[in-house]
């Protein structure tokens, strides 16, 4: 194992190593219209209650959107919509490409935008937000959870990967 002076740029490298599966969070921003934003940063924070945490980064137009909203969607991506992690990981999200990549929200009885082929859909309440460094952790309690088949879009060292069968 090598050891180098500790930077923000070993300290994304180190972490990089560590895989993680990739997730849209969603949420209205003005009736009717949503924002959403590729993240790698979903934890699962506690059973009793059920809650779960995500980092934004203070530069992030989701951020204002999640203040001001205080309810967002989890859509965990299966293997084949790397595209669709592509496209949130832009800070701006054109309509067209939207609509060309064939994105769809489904829309929860809360009220609550998610991704409508997802392989796992959470809706969230807010219940707690910290700023942490260059992010804001916002903790939320999960309210509703949708299981569906599939395979899920894995990142690992900086690239996009697939289980492998065994």
């Amino acid at each position: 194992m090598g050891s180098s002076l500790l930077s923000s740029a070993v300290f994304r490298r180190a972490l990089g190593r560590f895989a993680t599966g990739v997730t849209v969070v969603s949420a209205e921003r003005a009736p009717g219209q949503v924002h959403g934003m590729t993240a790698n940063s979903l934890t699962a924070v506690s059973l009793d209650p059920l809650m779960v945490l995500v980092c934004v980064d203070e530069e992030a137009r989701m951020l204002a959107v999640l203040q001001k909203a205080q309810r967002f969607g989890v859509s965990v991506l299966k293997e084949h919509q790397r595209a669709i992690s592509e496209f949130f990981a832009l800070p701006e999200q054109d309509p067209e490409v939207e609509r060309s990549l064939g994105i769809r929200f489904a829309w929860t009885p809360s009220g609550i935008p998610v991704l409508a082929e997802a392989l796992v859909q959470l809706t969230c309440q807010v219940v707690a937000s910290h700023v942490a460094g260059d992010h804001t952790i916002f903790l939320a309690e999960v309210e509703t959870a949708e299981v569906f088949e599939g395979e899920p879009l894995l990142f690992f060292g900086g690239a996009y990967r697939k289980i492998a069968p065994r």
